[in-house]
């Protein structure tokens, strides 16, 4: 008993002398990175008395930091950032819905502005500005060695006012100028309508007003319809939308499934990760989904495509999302500014990130250019729409009542206005199609495929 006792004493006491040997040299370290700091701190001092003092002109003290700071925060990655009270502001007003500006969602990459995605209706949406177009100069001036916030800033202006942006654009061969007239933007974030039975959500942002507006949106087309039984489907469009709030994606994600995971975040402490589940209740009663996305769809409307695709819940169609799979916190400071900072990656409820990867449709869709087709409207091209119908001494069909000739007149012309709207919007056309096709296929397939089975 006593030499166990003894061999366990002697473990401790070699233990214990393990630790002072190893926990010596951290100690060290710990110091020694410290003191690296405050060297680094002193040096930032140095730095800032001699600009303060010998700068060939006066300088704003309070700007000189704010730049500082905001350096040290975009250093990080293209989100993070330092915001002053005025931008602070903005950003809340943004949340609410309405705020002045050109209507562009952008972002940085190899030192130009890029735009994520024009929002709907805004100024830069109607003078023609698209998702991945590059922002090289502002009125003439160069955006490149600017921040992103400094570049913003340079688009910044009062309402009425014009602005000059050169873009260069994919597949055109030299960058052109475009005018644009800065006005107040007042966004809509859902917009609802019906295309024959489908009822189309078109989601343009993600703020506080979201989801009320998708959820009344959504019952009014249903009521319009005549009630659920009428509708073969819905198609929730999330093109060029550049995401917003995670609360709010996820309370979308939520209105079509009944359960499990929506989304999860992890940041750099696996304890400070958030995960987030869906309750039960479904606005879309099972009917099933198509959820439209391309380059200009990103962080939120991820959020929501991912958690729809992984449960099987919706068809993904178009191209490849934008792929912004970071979370950033927006933390006030001292003075009324805030920092906004990317705290977390979020992650679908499979485990997948999308960050620089974007969501992946489930069938792949691209949007055609608009060409504006000359309408031949010649004896030759008239008699190439000719039919039986038309030909004079025909025989009449025997077989069919008046009633089932009109039905079958009616379906014609709706089969003929999902094919006109091809021409007009041919990804929404697709994913109408894909609802039409699982309707035809009768209510127990639709609800098989609307679980995913």
């Amino acid at each position: 008993m006593k030499k166990f006792a003894m061999a366990a004493l002697g473990g401790v006491l070699a233990g214990a002398v393990l630790t002072t040997q190893v926990a010596g040299p951290l100690v060290a370290q710990e110091a020694d990175r410290k003191s690296s700091v405050y060297e680094q701190l002193d040096l930032f001092g140095d730095i800032f008395e001699r600009i303060r003092a010998q700068y060939v002109e006066q300088v704003d003290e309070a700007e000189l930091i704010e730049a500082a700071i905001n350096g040290m925060l975009t250093s990080l990655d293209p989100h993070s950032g330092f915001l002053t009270a005025d931008d602070a502001a903005d950003m809340r007003v943004q949340t609410r819905g309405e705020f002045g500006g050109l209507g562009i969602e952008v972002t940085q990459e190899e030192g130009f502005v890029k735009v994520v995605s024009p929002m709907d209706g805004t100024p830069a949406d109607d003078a023609g500005v698209e998702a991945g177009d590059f922002i090289t100069h502002v009125d003439g001036e160069s955006v490149l060695g600017l921040t992103l916030d400094e570049a913003v800033e340079l688009m910044r202006g009062p309402v009425g006012s014009e602005i000059i942006i050169t873009v260069v654009r994919e597949d055109t061969p030299e960058p052109f100028d475009v005018s644009i007239i800065r006005d107040t933007i007042k966004l809509t974030a859902v917009r609802t309508r019906s295309v024959q039975d489908t009822v189309i959500l078109r989601i343009t942002t993600f703020n506080d007003q979201t989801f009320p507006n998708l959820q009344a949106g959504l019952r009014q087309e249903v009521e319009d319809l005549g009630g659920m039984e009428n509708v073969n489907g819905f198609v929730i469009d999330l093109r060029n939308n550049p995401g917003g709030l995670l609360p709010s994606a996820i309370r979308v994600s939520d209105a079509f499934l009944d359960a499990g995971e929506i989304v999860s975040t992890r940041g750099r402490d696996p304890q400070d990760g958030d995960r987030f589940n869906a309750t039960e209740g479904d606005l879309a009663e099972g009917k099933p989904i198509v959820v439209l996305i391309n380059g200009g769809s990103a962080s939120a409307s991820e959020i929501v495509a991912g958690a729809l695709q992984d449960h099987r819940r919706a068809i993904v169609v178009g191209t490849k999302s934008f792929g912004k799979g970071s979370v950033q916190t927006v933390q006030p400071l001292r003075g009324g500014g805030a920092m906004r900072l990317t705290t977390a990656r979020y992650y679908t409820p499979s485990g997948r990130s999308i960050q620089a990867l974007g969501v992946s449709p489930d069938i792949v869709v691209e949007q055609p250019p608009l060409v504006e087709a000359a309408l031949n409207e010649d004896e030759s091209a008239a008699a190439r729409n000719r039919s039986e119908a038309d030909l004079r001494g025909r025989l009449s069909n025997d077989s069919l009542s008046e009633d089932e000739i009109r039905q079958i007149e009616a379906d014609r012309e709706k089969a003929e206005a999902a094919a006109e709207l091809r021409e007009e919007d041919y990804q929404l056309a697709y994913a109408i199609d894909i609802l039409k096709g699982l309707s035809a296929l009768g209510p127990e397939y639709v609800l098989q495929a609307a679980r995913g089975n």
